[in-house]
């Protein structure tokens, strides 16, 4: 339950982990730009994975990493406001106490959307960004959502 009292996490379960037309705009209509965050070379991780999988795609994998390493052929940086082109989407790999501040950051870098990965939910996150006009998926990964929707990118 949320500090005024609604029930926020109803409002998350209806709105964003089962709208499967907001998962296909983002993966076919939102950019190709893709900022990873928690992304590093760790090939351990499944942002290691799912970042491959977004590139098989085609898509921009941009690594987002206090180490900022290279990875997958692409720069990485620090954070997002260290990155120095648009990024379209912004895919959330940190544990779900850290996760709405990444998603704060994103509408600062004026980001189209957001998408948390499967195990982070923050349903207050979820309200800003979406009030901020971004788009918005929480629990759900990318690389099992474009085969499950035949999502063409």
């Amino acid at each position: 339950m949320s500090a005024d009292g609604s029930n926020a996490d109803s409002t998350y379960a209806s709105d964003a982990s089962s709208d499967d037309a907001t998962i296909r705009r983002i993966l076919e209509d939102t950019g190709d730009t893709w900022a990873v965050v928690g992304l590093s070379g760790n090939r351990s991780r499944a942002a290691f994975g799912v970042a491959e999988v977004l590139q098989r795609f085609g898509k921009r994998v941009v690594p987002v990493h206090p180490k900022a390493e290279t990875v997958h052929g692409e720069q990485g940086y620090a954070s997002l406001a260290d990155i120095p082109f648009p990024v379209d989407v912004v895919d959330v790999f940190v544990n779900s106490e850290l996760a709405g501040a990444v998603a704060d950051e994103a509408v600062a870098v004026d980001a189209k959307a957001v998408w948390f990965q499967l195990g982070i939910v923050d349903p207050d996150a979820y309200g800003r960004t979406r009030a901020a006009g971004l788009d918005m998926v929480m629990d759900r990964c990318p690389a099992i959502e474009i085969p499950r929707l035949g999502a063409r990118t």
